[in-house]
């Protein structure tokens, strides 16, 4: 009896380590494996990558580098720091390159034809015969040939397919090299459909938000960190961790193109948007609901000469004319590098493509912000201690052939340069990363040039030091334990009902109210409305891609009808509702001004009727590229014209048509626009940023009350906008109309009247 229960101890003590092998289970989840180990990490993996589970200590660690043992960066009991130096250490150069690579946008599944283009071996996707969840060759070869780990993901065709793909792209990363997974990114993703119905009900394809500016017009920080910790939910479930937002340029140029992206005029709304915003996709603590969040654009990009925009080479150029550089910084140095939870600062930051002219106080060198160490090195390294990811803009390192298309190169300032050299100038600058480049070579190329000037072991430390930073930011989100998704997970997350019903509760409060004529609204239900149709011109979108003239209804006439009595005789109406557009500008640049001996640039309006620019300043501030002769941008004296100028001929007919009943007009705007055209024929006006036809016909009707306030001044007209200095924001003389109301940043009226908060004082700045 001694002998067995001695035998028994020996077995029990000899088999000690196999039961401390089972802190951890494994279940097969189709296309992966799950492995939850007891209190830590939750791993995923493909059966079919060739990688093996390790136990260390009882606990499952996923054999990324497939030699056999437990490597540092595999170690998720350690840090993100450590993980990433290890890791960062191990890779070849070429390795290093492809994580410096970001590419181009890629539609799930790809076009058959244009910029979203891609095949499927060899052929280009066709539905029915194509799976859309596959790889195409071009995603498999600079995955695998060219290292890259960064995709940009823009269109899918249903968040499954999106949840599918992501887990075929992440077993594929898994598969070779170090099993390095894919970072997905996204371009903001939560506009409206316009005439998409609203259900509280029902879900949709992804919940829909107001355009940041229309967020900036809630004046509410804690309602943008909502929006952050949801869309952060709705992108995770879509395999995407890294967001390319949000945008915090200070839109002090009302011409800008890219303004309705951003938080409008004030650097303090703007601050206490993207620290929200930042807070909200990052989450508190770094994990798997968080998502990177990489904000634009520093500098500032917001103070384009004459609102020109530096997607294009005429617009390449930032102006202070007002010396207000240092207020451009503040979104970034008092919000997203300031935030409230333990991620402290957003992860990655875009400068923008502009050249800030005369900024550089160092190296005095007028080249775009990507290229120019002084802006990145001096300023936001060693000055602010920003220690992220710095990722050049799309395009920013190819060729520039162009002075007015949007997918030319954008190497502002460095244009002689070659492939190699402007990724090695931009890397010297402080870049780690290159936006819209599928490639290794030529940052192959820059290394070569970097043993040249410094030697080997400082460029390899130098590349080596983005490295760490680039995994740091894969790591942080918990990728290298699970990459793989659960396509219905992911169908139950993404625009479930509660969301859509944050999102639509944003849009209703996001509508500012600025006249309200004798209190016409709210119009009670059930009276009759009269609708008028819109002319929309023929245009073609900066892709190239055109689309016809049309005549209709600019609004979900379904949805109207759910409101009020429909007529298409306004003799019968009770009101008029009109839908229009801000007025359309141009670019600032036309080639047939060009053929006829100008100089091709010519102005840029914000109102409906033909515009000269008499008061436009007699030469430009900035000027000069290899395509052109001279240096003068100015466009003094000459003409342009709005294409949507019927807009304002909409509401002047219906006006007429009226007869002295109320005309209601609601105004989708994505810049300041000129009101005094249209203004003293509206009873009512509205002005939105982007939300469903529905929101605004709650407001009419009285379901809610407007709440919002104007992001920004609109202008009295465009004398006043050719006088405002482009980087000072408040300087324009305002509409005033013909109730007494001054249009300035911070009004806006509800059912009562004109509001008077602490909002409209608290960020005017």
């Amino acid at each position: 009896m001694k002998k067995y229960t001695l035998l028994l101890l020996i077995l029990n003590v000899a088999l000690s380590p196999v039961y401390a092998q089972t802190k951890w289970k494994e279940t097969p989840k189709g296309s992966f494996n799950l492995v939850e180990n007891q209190g830590g990490q939750t791993l995923g993996y493909s059966p079919t990558s060739g990688v093996k589970i390790l136990t260390v200590n009882g606990l499952a660690f996923k054999d990324l580098n497939k030699n056999g043992k437990l490597d540092a960066f595999e170690d998720w009991r350690l840090s993100y720091d450590q993980r990433a130096k290890d890791l960062a250490s191990k890779l070849s150069i070429e390795e290093i390159a492809g994580l410096m690579l970001y590419s181009s946008h890629q539609s799930i599944p790809a076009r058959a034809g244009g910029y979203f283009a891609g095949t499927y071996n060899s052929k280009p996707f066709k539905a029915g015969e194509t799976d859309p969840t596959d790889l195409t060759d071009q995603q498999k070869k600079f995955l695998k040939d060219d290292n890259l780990r960064h995709v940009l993901v823009t269109t899918v065709q249903t968040p499954e397919i999106a949840a599918q793909w992501n887990n075929k792209l992440q077993a594929f990363c898994e598969s070779i090299g170090f099993g390095i997974p894919a970072n997905n990114s996204s371009d903001p993703r939560h506009g409206t459909r316009a005439k998409a119905e609203f259900d509280a009900a029902a879900g949709g394809e992804i919940s829909m938000w107001p355009s940041p500016l229309g967020m900036a017009a809630t004046f509410d920080p804690t309602l943008i960190e909502k929006f952050g910790k949801i869309a952060a939910d709705e992108y995770r479930a879509l395999g995407i961790t890294t967001a390319l937002s949000p945008q915090v340029d200070i839109a002090t140029e009302p011409r800008w193109g890219r303004f309705s992206g951003t938080f409008g005029e004030s650097p303090a709304l703007s601050a206490a948007m993207g620290q929200a915003y930042c807070d909200g996709f990052q989450s508190s603590v770094w994990g798997v609901k968080s998502v990177n969040a990489m904000v634009k654009h520093w500098p500032g990009g917001g103070s384009g000469e004459a609102g020109r925009d530096a997607h294009y080479a005429n617009g390449k150029f930032a102006v202070y004319p007002g010396n207000n550089f240092d207020a451009h910084l503040i979104p970034f140095t008092q919000g997203a590098f300031k935030l409230k939870g333990q991620t402290k600062m957003a992860s990655a930051v875009m400068p923008y493509y502009t050249i800030s002219w005369n900024q550089d106080k160092k190296y005095n060198e007028n080249v775009a912000n990507n290229y120019n160490k002084y802006i990145i090195t001096d300023l936001l390294r060693n000055k602010y201690g920003y220690d992220g990811v710095v990722c050049t803009d799309w395009n920013v390192t190819k060729l520039h052939t162009s002075m007015d298309s949007f997918l030319d190169g954008k190497s502002w300032g460095v244009e002689s340069l070659s492939l190699g050299e402007l990724h090695y100038k931009a890397l010297m600058a402080g870049v780690d990363q290159y936006g819209g480049v599928n490639d290794m070579k030529p940052i192959l190329e820059a290394y070569q040039l970097g043993i040249k000037e410094h030697g080997e072991a400082k460029i390899r430390a130098r590349m080596e030091q983005s490295a760490v930073r680039l995994l740091r930011n894969i790591f942080r989100v918990g990728v290298f334990e699970n990459p793989y998704l659960n396509s219905e997970e992911t169908k139950a997350i993404v625009g479930k009902p509660e969301y859509m019903k944050a999102g639509y509760e944003a849009q209703l409060k996001s509508v500012v109210l600025l006249k309200n004529q004798a209190k016409v609204l709210p119009v009670a239900s059930k009276k009759t409305v009269y609708v008028p149709k819109r002319f929309t011109p023929a245009a073609r979108n900066f892709l190239g891609v055109e689309t016809p003239a049309t005549t209709e209804y600019p609004v979900n006439i379904d949805i109207v009808k759910k409101y009020y009595n429909v007529t298409d005789n306004a003799d019968e109406a009770d009101f008029a509702l009109v839908f229009i557009q801000n007025p359309t500008a141009t670019i600032g640049y036309d080639k047939e001004d060009l053929k006829k001996g100008g100089n091709g640039y010519v102005p840029i309006s914000l109102q409906y009727g033909d515009y000269t620019a008499t008061e436009a300043r007699e030469k430009s501030i900035a000027g000069g590229d290899p395509l052109e002769n001279f240096t003068d941008r100015g466009y003094k004296n000459k003409s342009t014209k709005t294409a949507n100028i019927a807009d304002a001929q909409l509401v002047t007919d219906t006006k007429a048509k009226m007869k002295g009943k109320p005309v209601v007009v609601s105004v989708n705007a994505s810049n300041p626009m000129v009101f005094a055209e249209i203004e003293k024929d509206a009873s009512s006006i509205l002005v939105s940023f982007g939300v469903q036809d529905q929101a605004i016909l709650d407001i009419v009707s009285g379901k809610a009350e407007p709440s919002a306030l104007l992001p920004m001044q609109m202008p009295a007209d465009m004398k006043t906008v050719e006088k405002q200095a482009e980087d000072v924001p408040y300087d324009m003389t305002c509409h005033k109309d013909s109730e007494g109301n001054s249009y300035d940043f911070g009004f806006g009226m509800n059912w009562k009247g004109v509001i008077n908060d602490t909002r409209k004082t608290m960020y005017r700045k």
